[in-house]
């Protein structure tokens, strides 16, 4: 199990084998986001220990199934669970259905994620459509793009000046429900399991994070290497926690925004519920117009494929 190019073309060929109709647009679910899936037409399903190569979610909140159906008018793929490196995963079995799914000619890819804001204002139950990211993990050497370049993805050195598409970005900020009070921001990714102690989140805000999670960028990066159009999502979930100036003082609250110090994953999950509704109405609306996309499609199953998609 590998995030090699050949590996995720047998992927590729035995799903295309399954599939009624080859999808457009993919769609990564985060924590607790999953039913989106139910919103598909059509749909067929898949478990991800069922196809050639694909590692299994261990996370609770992510199904580990793969959802093929239409969104509206949209040829869609939703991915219910993502693989993250706090499993053990290595940055390159991370990205391996993104690679898969552009292998068979998605075009867009929407990441979306349950977060922590880092910034006041931004609080359980907004949206932050992300602007730009900061990849801890990857300037630490774990990209999926370490390693020998395969160019049959994509080239050596890929740009990430705007990964994230600027016209997906103001499409979702227009289209997005008045009760997820959608703004734009920087989301950071981090590796996990353990959350942020004060002092990080106070080093996180300083260089310019509002959201903080730990999923999503590798799965950017190498949706860019591979030409894709990328558009991320961050439920905020809860607020990070916030730390004195005066490191003697322990009288105050030591959170920002009404999180408690012991929020953990089943409160994540249950947060995450109270603005799915509203994001998955969002992608409804979304999917149509990123489906209409000009964008050259990639099927390595009839013979070869271009470094143009992800």
């Amino acid at each position: 199990m590998d995030g090699s190019y050949e590996a995720c073309a047998e992927a590729a060929r035995w799903l295309r084998a399954q599939f009624r109709e080859l999808p457009r647009v993919a769609l990564v679910c985060g924590s607790g986001l999953g039913a989106l899936a139910q919103e598909l037409q059509e749909a067929q399903s898949f478990d991800y220990r069922d196809i050639p190569h694909f590692p299994r979610s261990t996370v609770p909140g992510h199904a580990g199934r793969l959802v093929v159906g239409r969104l509206g008018s949209a040829p869609c793929a939703v991915l219910q669970g993502r693989f993250h490196l706090y499993e053990g995963y290595t940055s390159s079995q991370v990205v391996i259905p993104v690679r898969t799914l552009a292998l068979l000619g998605v075009h867009t890819l929407v990441l979306t994620n349950a977060a922590g804001s880092l910034r006041p204002g931004l609080g359980p139950g907004h949206l932050l459509v992300i602007r730009d990211h900061i990849d801890l993990p990857g300037l630490a050497g774990r990209s999926p793009l370490v390693g020998p370049n395969d160019d049959r993805f994509g080239p050596r050195f890929p740009s990430m000046t705007a990964a994230y598409d600027p016209a997906l970005r103001r499409l979702a900020l227009a289209l997005a429900p008045r009760e997820l009070r959608a703004r734009s921001g920087v989301y950071v990714g981090v590796g996990g399991p353990s959350y942020e102690t004060p002092a990080e989140c106070r080093y996180l805000r300083r260089v310019g994070a509002d959201a903080v999670g730990m999923s999503t960028v590798s799965e950017a990066a190498a949706a860019r290497h591979l030409g894709l159009r990328v558009l991320g999502l961050s439920l905020i979930t809860n607020s990070a926690p916030a730390e004195s100036d005066d490191e003697d003082d322990d009288s105050r609250d030591v959170t920002a925004g009404g999180a408690g110090p012991e929020a953990g994953h089943e409160e994540v999950l249950a947060a995450a519920q109270v603005g799915a509704g509203h994001l998955r109405v969002l992608l409804a609306a979304l999917a149509p117009r990123l489906a209409q996309i000009d964008h050259a499609p990639r099927d390595v199953t009839a013979g070869g494929a271009t470094s143009s998609s992800g």
